[in-house]
């Protein structure tokens, strides 16, 4: 890999990311909608970054930055789609239509971008940021967990679609679990927590295994296997906490 771009690296896994692959060498593409944070971040990395501001719940004009990011930065290898909100609890439709256009509606719309970008170069390396919320249900923040259910699925979809159609894409789905990034600095008893260092550590790794699918931390793969054994009313006890 010589060229990631990360669509969402203001901060947290975003960020850390960029942190991680600008010290491999890797020269950046960077987006985000708070763009005087994104020119400090590149300030500080040692590669070559661009920084382009985008808001990902208007695509087209999402899109178009994405192409004018590429065609300065030269392409890319590697696309990493990390943008993403959570509902916070919010039960109003105005929050929920926020999270879907941002988790579901820019998350595909980019993606769909990306593919189109790889397809014409001949291959490529599409990861996707999504969470073992997929599997495991939230009740209190319940379109949160189905935007990341549906994206993992889509995921999945377009992995097997490039593999019958011969596109050479790659597609890598990261599962994270709780980490302590600004996304989730109002939780409290989170369980099996860990820093964002340590998580994009493991997700870096899966990037350069081109995994399918990965978790992090890697013991999430447990409570994967169990959902398919555990009874609907103790999912749902787990789910209501």
């Amino acid at each position: 890999m010589r060229r990631a771009v990360i669509i969402g690296a203001t901060s947290g896994i975003g960020e850390e990311l960029a942190r991680q692959l600008s010290a491999e060498g890797i020269e950046l593409g960077l987006t985000g909608r708070r763009v005087e944070m994104l020119q400090l971040l590149a300030d500080s990395l040692p590669s070559r970054c661009v920084v382009r501001a985008m808001d990902v719940t208007e695509p087209a004009a999402a899109c178009a930055t994405f192409d004018a990011l590429l065609a300065d930065l030269g392409g890319a290898d590697c696309v990493i789609l990390n943008a993403g909100i959570s509902d916070s609890g919010a039960i109003d439709w105005s929050r929920a239509k926020e999270v879907i256009d941002t988790n579901v509606v820019g998350f595909v719309a980019l993606g769909l971008a990306a593919a189109a970008v790889f397809r014409t170069a001949g291959g490529g390396h599409l990861v996707g940021i999504s969470s073992v919320a997929s599997q495991v249900p939230n009740g209190r923040s319940p379109v949160y967990s189905a935007t990341k259910a549906f994206i993992s699925t889509w995921m999945q979809g377009l992995r097997a679609r490039s593999l019958a159609e011969g596109w050479n894409i790659d597609v890598t789905d990261i599962r994270p679990g709780f980490v302590h990034t600004p996304l989730t600095a109002r939780l409290t008893d989170m369980f099996w927590a860990v820093d964002a260092p340590y998580a994009t550590r493991q997700i870096v790794s899966a990037i350069r295994r081109r995994a399918q699918r990965a978790y992090v931390p890697k013991r999430w793969w447990i409570i994967h296997a169990l959902m398919w054994l555990l009874p609907y009313r103790f999912i749902n006890r787990i789910s209501s906490r």
